[in-house]
């Protein structure tokens, strides 16, 4: 399945968002995010088209498991990636904005040499 950037922030979100909270719902990614609930309520209904998220009467938000699997796999490479640039000397900032764009492109193929390259140095 190809996903578009956007769903794949919005599915690292809930992931990071379930972490500290005890359901997500789309207010709580509205204001994590900045955008208007509208925004996030349509977002939200393509997402549970595509089966990458429940969502229960009640509002609240769930990763499916394959929604759970995009959304580790991007969180992975964001932290990984921040991390990495900060310690080339990168400021935190501007690490985390790049590494927020790297994400979502770089191939799975060239990620793994990364990584592998990094921890093995």
């Amino acid at each position: 399945m190809n996903i578009h950037e956007s769903a794949e922030n919005y599915l690292e979100t809930i992931l990071i968002l379930s972490k500290t909270l005890p359901v997500v719902r789309s207010v709580d990614i509205a204001n994590e995010l900045g955008f208007k609930k509208s925004s996030v309520s349509v977002a939200m209904k393509n997402l549970r088209e595509n089966q990458l998220i429940t969502v229960t009467d009640a509002g609240f938000i769930y990763l499916t498991d394959a929604g759970q699997e995009i959304a580790a796999r991007i969180y992975e490479r964001h932290e990984f990636l921040s991390e990495w640039l900060k310690q080339l000397g990168v400021d935190e900032k501007t690490a985390v904005e790049d590494a927020c764009k790297i994400e979502h492109d770089i191939s799975s193929e060239s990620f793994a040499a990364i990584k592998q390259y990094v921890n093995s140095h």
